[in-house]
């Protein structure tokens, strides 16, 4: 198994490479040369069977002679023995031919733990392999931060800046990452928005000489690792059903919903991937009018969806344009100039094929809330909310059953919670000892000389 980039100017790679480097070198970002193929069979037979299993059945077909099949096996079941559910992604019916599928049982109780935790493994594993060390810079709108420091803190010849947009993440996501003891981890609350953190990683990577000298990587959800983990759970909640559903995806760096992308180009039945946003609907507007613009991120009770540039949109637009790696270079770089692209219709019709879209307002959010605690006794963070919101609005569009993704606890967005349904969540034993810790981050302007300057004070040395 060798990875090709979106904009075709780098030279296939491995499995451990692409892990290690996150980004392609020409700025674009890898995916598999071909996509490995899943029978159905096989994939019905998933049914019953323990997710770390499903994990490693999926994962072996990514990682090549990367790793031996007892690596892999040894760090899939490390990574979810921390896990406060068995089955690691329970389905939990909460209607008629309405399901959640739970992703925050790790240890920082949101989905980014189903990746994260296999990726922080096989990523120590690959580099105590290679010798050296490694940079792990990473953008957050909230939970990807806190999710890479659980995977990555205290691990040999690694270094980890965590970047969250200062007074943008709620107070539980901010305390996961600033009261985290490790040596290895720096935390930078950055003045700004989101994009405005992901800008800086990129311009990072693209300053060669920086990001060579300090062995620079990501961890979110540009590292096609994080989408092959993460397109397990589509198997598995597709498995239990065992018939074809749709997803309902609450979006934000669209690597969530393009992990269904990723299970379905393997093989896997899906009815509709929808994409839910909240104001901050760029893609939206992209997939319903057919114009891809940015605009400046505005503050929801979903911050972890605060974001106006969505990465991994580049992904399904190389493989809406039949993998044409010219165009997406030239589409990406247009977008970087001008903010907007507009897509041509045999790529719009394409994504249209798979994916629906609509945006739900802080209002919606609430009373979506508010509805599922009234008729079922559950109660869903404002992310997960903003799916079902969203999905009323698409009607007919989705077959039955629906799957709404449950991205994170309640309780990381206990003010929400409170204002749609008068009543505070309990707060788990993981968050409990949060309010106790001392916090530790450095504020930064947004500017890039300022944060590069602070990366390399404190690089250990190799």
């Amino acid at each position: 198994m060798r990875y090709i980039s979106t904009r075709g100017q780098a030279a296939p790679q491995s499995f451990a490479d692409i892990l290690l480097a996150g980004l392609a070198p020409d700025g674009g970002l890898f995916l598999p040369e071909s996509w490995p193929q899943i029978p159905a069979e096989e994939i019905f037979g998933f049914a019953g069977k323990r997710y770390a299993g499903v994990a490693f059945a999926i994962l072996k077909r990514f990682t090549g002679d990367s790793f031996t099949d007892a690596e892999l096996r040894e760090d899939i079941e490390a990574a979810y023995s921390d896990f406060d559910a068995p089955d690691i992604a329970p389905l939990v019916q909460i209607g008629p031919q309405h399901y959640l599928l739970e992703l925050f049982h790790g240890p920082t109780l949101a989905f980014k733990d189903i990746a994260m935790q296999v990726l922080g493994r096989l990523f120590a594993r690959a580099l105590a392999k290679k010798g050296g060390k490694a940079t792990v810079v990473a953008a957050t709108s909230g939970d990807t931060g806190s999710a890479a420091i659980a995977a990555l803190g205290g691990l040999p010849n690694i270094d980890v800046f965590v970047m969250h947009p200062k007074g943008r993440v709620s107070e539980v996501q901010r305390r996961q990452m600033t009261t985290a003891p490790f040596d290895n981890v720096y935390n930078i609350a950055l003045e700004g928005s989101f994009d405005d953190a992901q800008t800086i990683v990129k311009q990072l990577f693209a300053d060669k000489t920086f990001a060579n000298a300090a062995h620079l990587t990501a961890v979110n959800s540009i590292n096609f690792a994080r989408i092959a983990a993460q397109s397990v759970y589509y198997f598995t909640a597709t498995a239990k059903l065992g018939k074809a559903a749709s997803f309902i995806v609450p979006t934000g760096n669209f690597g969530d919903v393009f992990a269904g992308e990723a299970a379905m180009r393997m093989g896997l039945s899906v009815n509709r991937l929808a994409v839910a946003t909240n104001a901050n609907d760029i893609m939206a507007r992209a997939l319903n009018t057919g114009v891809y613009a940015s605009g400046a991120a505005q503050g929801t009770l979903s911050p972890s969806m605060d974001i106006q540039v969505a990465s991994n949109f580049e992904r399904a637009l190389f493989e809406a344009s039949g993998r044409d790696a010219k165009w997406t270079a030239d589409a990406m770089q247009s977008f970087s100039r001008d903010g907007s692209l507009a897509l041509p219709p045999s790529i719009l019709s394409a994504l249209r094929a798979r994916y629906s879209a609509a945006q739900a307002s802080d209002e919606e959010t609430l009373a979506a809330i508010a509805r599922v605690h009234r008729d079922t006794g559950r109660t869903i963070d404002p992310h997960t909310a903003v799916g079902i919101a969203a999905a009323a609005k698409m009607g007919n569009a989705l077959q039955a059953p629906l799957v709404f993704l449950s991205t994170a606890h309640p309780a990381k967005f206990p003010d929400a919670v409170a204002q749609a349904t008068g009543q505070k969540v309990p707060l788990p034993a993981r968050l409990a000892a949060l309010y106790d810790g001392v916090e530790r981050a450095t504020v930064l302007p947004h500017d890039l000389g300022t944060v590069r300057g602070f990366i390399e004070e404190r690089l250990h040395p190799a």
